[in-house]
């Protein structure tokens, strides 16, 4: 009964922590807007939300075999991943394609990495408002008001 009650808010914490991940790659993107060389970086949200939380598609379990986690004697142990064990997966990085071509080889574009900064803020907020109603539901819930 309590696994059902804690999955949700999991799921929640889950997109929560990956909204900030985001947040913090995005803004590190429009800090090295001007650096020669630099390739902007991001993360499919939905696919990492996806191994996040182990939940996938009817059709991704047919064509993939479901992953198991390396069991380890001591905590210290690092696991196939080369993290240590237990720790949380990071997602999947991806380069950001130029949309202009730049003397400085940079793919940086300004307009792009505003308007996901923009995005993600919207939506890291309303993952605190779930997570905010469902604590309050809970909350009514049990006090029984």
């Amino acid at each position: 009964m309590l696994n059902r009650l804690t999955e949700s808010l999991n799921f929640q914490a889950e997109a929560l922590n990956l909204r900030s991940e985001r947040q913090r790659l995005i803004a590190s993107n429009i800090a090295n807007g001007d650096t020669p060389g630099y390739t902007a970086r991001d993360f499919k949200f939905s696919d990492a939300l996806r191994d996040a939380t182990g939940q996938a598609s009817a059709a991704q379990t047919v064509l993939q075999p479901t992953k198991l986690p390396l069991a380890t004697a001591n905590s210290g142990h690092l696991a196939l991943n080369g993290l240590p064990s237990g720790s949380r997966a990071q997602p999947e990085m991806n380069y950001a394609l130029p949309s202009q071509t730049n003397l400085d080889s940079n793919t940086v574009d300004m307009d792009r990495e505003r308007a996901n900064f923009a995005d993600n803020t919207v939506r890291y907020e309303a993952t605190l408002r779930f997570i905010n109603g469902q604590v309050k539901t809970l909350n009514t819930a049990i006090t029984g008001q």
